[in-house]
């Protein structure tokens, strides 16, 4: 299935490779199951299976996050978008994808000289006053080097990778194909939602290749935090940004996890969180566009109580519907209000797969029942939206990948208010926003426009109708109507009809074979062999050896099928 749509030979050796880790992690009889073992030693590639035993006592958390490492950056970005999705993933996986970090060795300079010269115009010795050799840190995509302007302006320079745009769209090729086998060939698979994930992660993955895509973010988050003094975005400069380096001002503060530091420099915890919280809620709850990567190395700490957040590569966005259901959602939880957050969550789920309502929304209003009667600082927004979201996992509801991203990001960043000051509560700072940016929403002027918006698109609507059902008759007078019917796993029984058929008219030739083998027993003379007619002897050899590998066939087939149900 997989070979025969493979657009280029070229992807046959990283499936190999691929299959290979996942085999050595542990994971051979899902490659079995998938039938790709079969397809790659039909195309002259070798697995080995033998190499898995010493992994047999690894918990399958830790084995998918070593089988992700070893495949490369591409896998590593996967884990790191799982990490983010606690509606499909129990606590033990969601730990493990949090883990993983782009561990790789710096390219050297003399390596990345090439490409620089193309973006930059020239030396980078000779575009900067001082281009230092060693870089600051490296990633699967990028890396960054310290700099100056020849204005003396203090600048850090990323450049992204040689060769790693073709390396990620041969992994997303295969991965997307990947996808689909699983979930055909693996019901089991399909709440994880395969092929959603894959996509999301090639969105993720194209914006954050390109690196002047990174500065536009950075640019417009700067625009909405305009009112906010004391949260710093470094500046881009545009004259040295392109797709595949940019440059922007170096920020000199205390990283996220240096809290150790923040007394000596006199910095206030609890004014940088309070000041942290009100940035967050501002980029989600107002701006519906906020920095999806929130972890402590992407934020800094500086003098005068000043917050710098940096690397704006992944972000997300909301529209204004989103952020309306947000407001509710997160409006729901705090004033305990179980039938808003039921609405809102069974929204986001869209089709309830069969879930029992009854049953949902007893857990959801237990979980809040839970809060009653407790202060408003004592409740932990994200802690709630995290068991929220783990109710959802358990009736296999998923979230859409922008509120999975939000929710995930509004976890870390209250974790690292929490982090700053133990008494820090997001409740406190976010009740009276959202209380505000929902008086907002119904402002008279608001509302106007709202209703005119409304208006545009009924009357859009209303105009266009008569051509689609004029063409909807037109068609069906003309027998052209067409009604999609898609029948789920259609080529897997194709395939089974097949093997059958074939089976059948191998016993039918082995019945032959002993029908007249016995007759040519009975009949004197000709050649002999072992004392027995000759031909006689050949006939009932060859249904012989046709029996035993038409019961091996029905044996293996028998033996997949048990493992299917057993998964």
């Amino acid at each position: 299935m997989l070979i025969e749509t493979l657009g280029a030979a070229r992807d046959m050796g990283r499936l190999n490779e691929i299959l290979g880790v996942l085999i050595r992690h542990g994971f051979g009889d899902s490659v079995r199951r998938m039938g790709l073992a079969d397809r790659l030693a039909q195309a002259g590639h070798v697995l080995h299976w033998d190499t898995a035993a010493g992994l047999a006592r690894i918990e399958p958390p830790v084995q998918i996050r070593l089988a992700l490492e070893e495949l490369g950056p591409t896998f590593v970005k996967l884990g790191q978008i799982l990490a983010g999705r606690a509606d499909l993933f129990g606590p033990a996986y969601i730990t493990e994808f949090e883990k993983l970090h782009s561990r790789v060795p710096p390219v050297p300079l003399q390596t990345l000289r090439t490409q620089l010269r193309e973006d930059l115009g020239g030396e980078p010795e000779a575009v900067f006053a001082r281009f230092e050799a060693e870089p600051l840190a490296a990633a699967s995509i990028a890396q960054v080097h310290r700099a100056q302007l020849h204005d003396g302006t203090e600048v850090v320079v990323k450049i992204r990778r040689p060769g790693i745009n073709e390396t990620i769209e041969a992994d997303l090729r295969l991965l997307a194909r990947l996808a689909a086998i699983v979930e055909a060939e693996m019901p089991a698979m399909k709440p994880y939602r395969p092929r959603q994930l894959v996509r999301e992660l090639a969105r993720s993955l194209t914006r954050e290749l390109d690196l002047a895509n990174e500065c536009r973010n950075a640019e417009r988050i700067a625009t909405n935090m305009a009112t906010l003094p004391w949260i710093v975005v470094p500046r881009v400069h545009w004259a040295h940004t392109s797709e595949r380096v940019n440059v922007q001002d170096f920020v000199d503060g205390i990283p996220g996890y240096a809290l150790d530091q923040l007394g000596p420099q006199g910095l206030d915890r609890q004014t940088l969180a309070e000041r942290g919280s009100q940035a967050v809620l501002k980029m989600i709850v107002e701006d519906g566009f906020f920095h999806a990567d929130p972890h402590p190395g992407n934020v800094f700490y500086l003098e005068g109580n000043r917050i710098a957040f940096v690397d704006f590569g992944m972000v997300g966005r909301l529209s204004e519907r989103r952020r309306d259901e947000m407001l509710a959602l997160l409006l729901g939880l705090v004033e305990r209000d179980a039938h808003t957050v039921i609405d809102v969550l069974l929204d986001w789920a869209g089709d309830d797969h069969g879930v029992n309502l009854s049953v949902l929304e007893g857990e959801i209003e237990d979980f809040l029942d839970q809060y009653h009667g407790a202060a408003l600082a004592d409740l932990n927004l994200g802690q709630m939206l995290a068991d929220v979201t783990a109710i959802l996992r358990e009736h296999h509801l998923g979230l859409p990948s922008d509120m999975a991203l939000l929710i995930k990001a509004f976890i870390t960043l209250e974790g690292m208010g929490r982090g700053l000051d133990p008494a820090f509560h997001m409740t406190s700072t976010a009740l009276p926003m959202l209380k505000k940016v929902v008086r907002a929403r119904y402002e008279p002027k608001v509302i106007a426009n709202r209703a005119w918006q409304t208006l545009r698109r009924a009357m859009a609507v209303a105009e266009q109708l008569p051509h689609d059902v004029s063409r909807l008759l037109r068609n069906a007078r003309r027998g052209h109507l067409q009604v999609g019917i898609e029948v789920a796993h259609l080529k897997r029984v194709g395939d089974q009809l097949d093997r059958s058929a074939n089976r059948l008219a191998m016993a039918l030739v082995i019945a032959a074979l002993i029908i007249g083998s016995s007759i040519v027993m009975t009949v004197q003379g000709g050649p002999t062999l072992f004392g027995l007619p000759a031909f006689g002897f050949l006939g009932f050899t060859g249904a012989m050896v046709g029996g035993l590998w038409l019961v091996r066939a029905i044996w293996r087939s028998g033996r997949g099928r048990d493992h299917g149900q057993e998964d």
